[in-house]
């Protein structure tokens, strides 16, 4: 008989009133949380979204102090606190197997980061960290950046939309200078401002191991866009750059065109919303004449217009690298559409082109 190695568990709501479904959740987290002490099999388990407080995560916690196979617990969307979070960090001081641990929505503050900090200081086996919609704050993210600084295992740490701002952004940046492991880093929504943007661009022109880093929604303008162009022009490693929803302006287009001709390992640059307009995206086209990494370019919602549209069908003509190109919610008329199909006839390589 197959052993059970993965389970997913969402307690159905329509039957229950509030009261009842949260010590319903609670019973049944408790019950697994035993289970687990005695499981050797288990190395998934997801039990998002079931209102599951910190009584329940302290339960788990105990758990993982003494389970050996769990490798993977997803807690998003519960309400475990700063105490849930607590618990889970001095279970993870002495955990050794666990490696993906989900914590996005959890009302988690500084105070549950700061713990979790210090446990990634003498952790070895977590890989990825989701902390995404918490208010960890830039408490939370000064606390992380110490950790980053001597962590040796974490690969992916996310910490969207978390009230991080510029101060936690800067202590960020320090720490992927001397980081050696981190390979993704979401910062979405987090107020950071240029200050962060030029800070993380310095840290780029020396970190090589981080590939994917996002920065949505954080207030960054052509300052910060010129900051990170001219760290892209020397790094080496990163792929995917997410700038969407900031305000670059045409300025800061300009300035990461100049960048994709000489970079040699950026594949997605996602800049949808961000007033890049006509100027900026005629010059992105040039680039594209030239680029030979890139795979996907997002400039939806940009105002760009045909001109834009007549200068990226040229590109598109000799460019043998981009797949996908989204331009929806531009001004782009029938007569740049036109032009766009007309290259699309010659074009070998796009597979996806989002016009309207």
């Amino acid at each position: 008989m197959p052993r059970l190695s993965s389970l997913t568990l969402q307690i159905r709501r329509s039957f229950l009133d509030l009261r009842k479904e949260a010590t319903t959740c609670e019973q049944v987290a408790i019950i697994l949380a035993n289970a687990l002490k005695e499981n050797q099999t288990l190395t998934q388990l997801d039990l998002a979204s079931n209102r599951i407080s910190a009584r329940g995560g302290e339960a788990l916690a105990e758990a993982l102090k003494v389970n050996k196979t769990l490798m993977q617990l997803n807690l998003r969307r519960n309400q475990m606190s700063d105490i849930g979070g607590e618990a889970l960090a001095e279970a993870l001081k002495v955990n050794k197997t666990l490696m993906q641990l989900n914590l996005r929505r959890n009302q988690i503050s500084a105070r549950g980061a700061e713990a979790l900090a210090e446990a990634l200081k003498v952790n070895k086996t977590v890989t990825q960290l989701h902390l995404g919609n918490n208010q960890i704050s830039a408490r939370g993210g000064e606390a992380l950046a110490q950790a980053l600084k001597v962590n040796k295992t974490l690969t992916q740490l996310h910490l969207g939309n978390n009230q991080i701002s510029a101060r936690g952004g800067e202590a960020l940046a320090q720490a992927l200078k001397v980081n050696k492991t981190l390979t993704q880093l979401d910062l979405r929504r987090n107020q950071m401002s240029d200050i962060v943007g030029e800070a993380l661009a310095e840290a780029l022109k020396v970190n090589k191991t981080l590939m994917q880093l996002n920065l949505r929604r954080n207030q960054i303008s052509a300052r910060g866009a010129e900051a990170l162009a001219e760290a892209l022009k020397v790094n080496k490693t990163v792929t995917q750059l997410h700038l969407g929803n900031n305000q670059i302006s045409a300025r800061g287009g300009e300035a990461l065109a100049k960048a994709l001709k000489v970079n040699k390992t950026l594949t997605q640059l996602h800049l949808g919303n961000n007033q890049i307009s006509a100027r900026g995206g005629e010059v992105l086209a040039q680039a594209l004449k030239v680029n030979k990494t890139l795979t996907q370019l997002d400039l939806r919602r940009n105002q760009m217009s045909d001109i834009v549209g007549e200068a990226l069908a040229e590109a598109l003509k000799v460019n043998k690298t981009l797949t996908r190109l989204d331009l929806r919610r531009n001004q782009i008329s029938a007569r740049g559409g036109e032009a766009l199909a007309e290259a699309v006839k010659v074009n070998k390589i796009l597979t996806q082109i989002y016009l309207w």
